[in-house]
Parts: C-alpha cells; sequence; structure tokens
C-alpha cells in the first residue's frame, strides 16, 4: 500500500483518487479551498440556485464508469441525470434564424436544419459530423483512453477527412472555421463554429478535427443533474470518501519535495511536510515551482477564461423553454442555459438563467460587459430586463479564486491536429512518482475529459509501464 499524496479537489482530482484508493492505496487529497469540486461550483440567493461551472455534462459514460470501478452503486443511485431534450437551441439574430435541434435524432436534426437553411442543409450538415464521426474513431482511444505516449507529434495530423475538390488541402489541413465555411456555408456554418466556441477554441486557429466535439455532443448527448452540476460533484466526493480518501481542506500546498531525484511528499503553506510515495497533482501545474512548469503545455498561457452572468426572474419558466440556447452574434456569442429544475428557483413563479461567453486570458481584450451579455440572453429569453429582478456577474478574477488557475483560464479538451500544439500534458512527468490529474493534463479540459485523467493516472500508478490505456 503507497501513500498518494492528491493536490487539489476538483473532478479529475477526485477522480484519481477514488480510483486509488480502490487499488488500495492511502489518499490525501490536500486542497486550498474550503470545498471539493473545483470549477463545479453552486452559488445560492434568496431561493435562487446556480451552476458557476459547467451547467451540462457531455459522455455521461465517463463518470458510469468511474461509479462501476470505485463501487458497487451506479452513478443513477447518486444523481438524477436527464437528457437534454431538444439538445439545443441555436439563435442567429442577425440572419433571423431560430431553430431548434432534437435530442438523438439525426434524421430530426437534418429536417429542422432544412426548414431553417434550406434543402440539403440537414445533409450537408450530417455529412460533417460523418467526418467527425471518423475522426472520432481514429483518435478516441489515444486521445482520451490511452497515455499520451510518443510526444505531442503522435497526435499532431488532423484525422478529420476533407472534402475532396474542396480546396482546403491544397497548402495545408484546413481549420475548423473553413470546414465550416466549405462545407456547410452561412449561417449553417456559423452553428458548427458557435457549437466549438464555448469549449474555449478558436474555430479560426483549430483544426478540423475540433469538429468531434459536436458530434460527441449529438452522439452521447448532454446531460443534467438535477439539483444543479454540483449534485455530480458531491456524489463523487462521497464516493471518495465511502473509500476511505482523506481529505484535506484549508491545506495549500506550496511545493512538490523530490528527494533522490523522485518525488516525495508536499511542503504545505503552513510549513508542514506530507511525506508520500507518489503525488497527483490535480490543479493547474503553473501554480507548482518551476519542476512541475516543465510540463505545461505553451497552450496554458493563452487559455481564455468565461464572463458569467447569473440572472434571477420574476414570473415562471415556460413549458416549451429550451435548456440550452446558443446565440450567435458577429463578435460576441453567448450560451444561455434555462435548466426546467425546481432546486434552482425560489417557486414555480421564478425562474434562474445563467448566461456565459468566453473572453481571453484573465478577461482581457474582448471580456463582455453585462449589458452585452443580456442583450445577447435577451434574444433568447424574450422580456427578460422586465423580469429582472437582480443578477450577479463572476470574472475571470472570480474563476482564478474559486479555482486558483492562472488568470481564472478555463482548460480546453485536447484536440488532434495543428502540430500538436492543441494537446495538453502527458500524465506522467520528467519527475518520478509526480502525475498530472485534472483539466490540465491530458485528455484535457472539460467534466468528461477531466474525468479520464483519473483513469489514466490511477492506471499508471497502478500497472507502471505496462499500462496500455482505460478498458
Amino acid at each position: 500500500m503507497a501513500r498518494i499524496a492528491v493536490i487539489g479537489a476538483g473532478m479529475g482530482a477526485m477522480a484519481t483518487a477514488a480510483r486509488l484508493a480502490v487499488a488500495g492505496h492511502r489518499v490525501t487529497v490536500y486542497e486550498r479551498g474550503t470545498t471539493y469540486g473545483g470549477a463545479v461550483g453552486r452559488y445560492e440567493r434568496e431561493g435562487f440556485a446556480f451552476d458557476t461551472g459547467p451547467g451540462l455534462l457531455h459522455l455521461p459514460a465517463v463518470y458510469r464508469d468511474l461509479f462501476v470501478k470505485t463501487g458497487r452503486q451506479p452513478l443513477e443511485s447518486r444523481v438524477d441525470m436527464v437528457r437534454a431534450d431538444p439538445a439545443v437551441r441555436h439563435v442567429l439574430p442577425h440572419l433571423g434564424v431560430d431553430v431548434t435541434l432534437p435530442a438523438a435524432s439525426h434524421g430530426g436534426v437534418a429536417a429542422a436544419l432544412d426548414e431553417a437553411f434550406g434543402t440539403g442543409a440537414g445533409k450537408r450538415w450530417n455529412g460533417v459530423l460523418g467526418r467527425a464521426r471518423d475522426a472520432w474513431d481514429a483518435t478516441r482511444r489515444p486521445l482520451l483512453e490511452e497515455p499520451l505516449r510518443g510526444g505531442r507529434e503522435a497526435l499532431g495530423s488532423d484525422p478529420y477527412p476533407a472534402v475532396r475538390r474542396s480546396g482546403l488541402l491544397r497548402r495545408r489541413p484546413p481549420t475548423l472555421a473553413e470546414v465550416a465555411a466549405r462545407e456547410l456555408g452561412g449561417g449553417l456554418g456559423e452553428l458548427l463554429t458557435g457549437l466549438v466556441a464555448p469549449y474555449g477554441i478558436d474555430p479560426g486557429r483549430a483544426p478540423a478535427s475540433a469538429a468531434v466535439l459536436p458530434y460527441m455532443e449529438q452522439t452521447f448527448g448532454s446531460w443534467y443533474v438535477r439539483g444543479g452540476m454540483r449534485e455530480l460533484a458531491t456524489a463523487v466526493h462521497e464516493r471518495c470518501r465511502e473509500r476511505k480518501v482523506d481529505f484535506l481542506f484549508g491545506a495549500e500546498v506550496r511545493e512538490v519535495l523530490v528527494r533522490d531525484g523522485r518525488a516525495a511528499g508536499l511542503l504545505l503553506a503552513d510549513g508542514c511536510e506530507a511525506p508520500a510515495d507518489f503525488v497527483v497533482c490535480g490543479i493547474d501545474p503553473r501554480l507548482l515551482p518551476e519542476m512541475a512548469r516543465e510540463a505545461v503545455a505553451a497552450r496554458g498561457a493563452d487559455a481564455p477564461s468565461r464572463v458569467t452572468l447569473l440572472l434571477a426572474l420574476r414570473g415562471a419558466r415556460p413549458a416549451r423553454a429550451v435548456h440550452r440556447t446558443l446565440v450567435h452574434s458577429p463578435g460576441l456569442s453567448a450560451t444561455v442555459l434555462r435548466p426546467d429544475d425546481p432546486a434552482t428557483r425560489p417557486d414555480a413563479d421564478h425562474e434562474a438563467v445563467t448566461v456565459s461567453a468566453v473572453c481571453g486570458p484573465g478577461g482581457a481584450g474582448a471580456a463582455p460587459s453585462a449589458e452585452e451579455l443580456l442583450d445577447l440572453a435577451g434574444k433568447a429569453v424574450p422580456g427578460l430586463r422586465e423580469r429582472l429582478l437582480w443578477q450577479e456577474a463572476l470574472t475571470p478574477a472570480d474563476v482564478e479564486a474559486a479555482t486558483g488557475a492562472v488568470g481564472g483560464s478555463v482548460p480546453a479538451p485536447s484536440l488532434a491536429g495543428a502540430g500538436g500544439r492543441l494537446l495538453h500534458p502527458a500524465n506522467t512527468t520528467s519527475v518520478p512518482g509526480l502525475y498530472l490529474a485534472g483539466g490540465w493534463a491530458h485528455p484535457g479540459g472539460g467534466l468528461a475529459h477531466a474525468g479520464m485523467t483519473g483513469a489514466l493516472v490511477a492506471g499508471l500508478i497502478v500497472e507502471g509501464a505496462d499500462f496500455r490505456g482505460s478498458r
């Protein structure tokens, strides 16, 4: 039985801790804050409740697998997880388009797009997602389920098969924005790029392989946990506690101790040392001294953040309201979440709405104002300003305070292509015994990808060099 120190109590860190505890190790989690969950937070005021981080879960099989591998009770016994249906509503005010796409129906999506954009739009859309499926099939294992091997070049080539005679492969692989323009065109192309941008990915710089993200959403669905996504964090924390994982809150880590050339424990901010046989860093590695910073990809330096607006509204949520709406606008787009959940509001005569938009690192540059976000949200919620009781804005500084991430940056999922520059650091480091988990490590950010780091790091520690990936 090894002593394992885990830095941070985010979702990836807790997923790692639970798996290692089940393998028979003594695991202690050191968290600088007062609670667990990392970015999966919750804000409550006057009977209203809001998710302050991810509002939906894509690829729920990651957490189902976590619960299967760490205990007898499945995930569904701990949380009430429901699929968002309709899957998403797209509003393009500048084009006069308002289209709602159903969940789990390629034919239904095609029919809706044909009606909104003209005959043939659905076929073009399904063609792009079909090619995205090919990219998913080619990279799912190495990009999501296996440790990152062979350096960044191993996944540096874009697996998206661009359409022949499209002119996109003459000089270089196309960006996602170019695929959207050439293979879809106009407003339909905006739907594709608009689905990718909320991940913190610039469609104009991202490889075409970024189309796997809309493919995952349409194929595996978008899922909401009743009571808010914080309930998922609570369920994972409780599973850790059941497996005898110890949590020390208010325990800030100053550095990783290295002795005889390998990780030997932690030095805490109060000067105490915590010996360990293995160390798992589940936080932004840029917060650690130089020995761990070497593992940080260049991508982390300019990772974007988010501005979020929490809106308390008078008046009931309409029965036909869609859970997630993307409002596309030239220069600025927003995600509007309207969960049909009594736990988010004081009573049936009120509604809680969350609006978010990606902004530059640390909120610099294109950080939208609350007024701009309200204007966009009003395109999705009629009479929004007249219904508004109060609002609360969360800035990149608030994200940094809650998660510790430098500049309030939010990691995106890893992507193949672009010469490997959109990959995250491997789970192993140059320091033996020191591993990286969570959204800042392979396979990257987002609830599902961060959760997968738990399977990867636990496998590497338990099986060592023989570990070939999650099964």
